[in-house]
């Protein structure tokens, strides 16, 4: 079973651009719990333009369900004292997903090079994990890079699926009226990157710009993937169709 967490990031981008507390994340997040997402992801990045630290901390105590933090465990927060890998020890959530973001990026966009990175993810998967953390990888689809992952000591890698979401929407719309071919070439790298993950014994997850023009496509290909974790397409989808709906339709691309 492919479990749906939901990214509440852009909801707090919202509130953040008006000041107060309108919409309130806090609840936005019990909420989503409540209309059936099985798991909320946060994003805290060090100049807190969206998902605040204090936020990630509010968070834990109110929802049931899987907690996953995203970041790069090299930031250190603008507003607190201390960095993205001492809030995660404080709150110990479910999972925490390391992203190789720079600072000021817009949005994620590249997974890590392991290989490169080997010595410093080891030293801080270990630490993670010796909280009872799982470790997730934020990765390309890469058979080389989920290979060291697995070396490593890593619990998941999260396929970065940006190239994923644009072939499927350039095949999808094609004026050629082919698409079956180029959907699955496609989906192709990340369906060999999840059988190598599989092969390595590793967790999978997936992640970025997958909606609900794609989802359903990839669950097919990719069945045995863990989570997906969707934010951006999932709450702009709200807009138009409310969240309650807007979680149903997603959790039905993953039946």
């Amino acid at each position: 079973m492919t479990k749906l967490s939901v990214n509440i990031n852009k909801v707090a981008t919202i509130r953040n651009a008006r000041g107060g507390n309108t919409p309130d994340v806090l609840k936005f997040a019990v909420d989503c719990e409540r209309f059936g997402a099985q798991g909320i992801t946060v994003h805290p990045r060090p100049d807190e333009r969206h998902i605040r630290y204090a936020d990630a901390l509010a968070i834990k105590p109110l929802i049931g369900v899987e907690y996953n933090i995203e970041g790069n465990p090299k930031g250190v927060s603008k507003s607190r004292p201390y960095g993205f890998i001492d809030l995660v020890k404080e709150i110990c959530p479910a999972q925490v997903t390391l992203v190789p973001d720079a600072e000021g990026v817009l949005t994620s966009n590249a997974g890590w090079d392991t290989v490169k990175n080997q010595d410093y993810l080891c030293d801080v998967v270990k630490e993670f994990k010796l909280c009872g953390i799982r470790v997730s990888i934020f990765i390309d689809a890469n058979p080389k890079m989920i290979e060291m992952a697995a070396k490593i000591g890593t619990d998941r890698v999260e396929l970065y699926t940006e190239a994923y979401a644009r072939d499927y929407h350039a095949a999808a719309t094609s004026d050629l009226r082919l698409p079956t071919s180029d959907l699955e070439k496609a989906i192709a790298p990340f369906v060999e990157a999840a059988k190598v993950a599989r092969d390595c014994s590793l967790g999978l997850n997936a992640g970025h710009d997958l909606s609900l023009e794609n989802l359903a496509f990839f669950h097919q290909q990719i069945p045995w993937c863990d989570e997906v974790s969707i934010g951006h397409a999932l709450i702009s989808d709200a807009l138009y169709l409310g969240i309650e709906e807007t979680i149903h339709r997603y959790l039905a691309c993953l039946q």
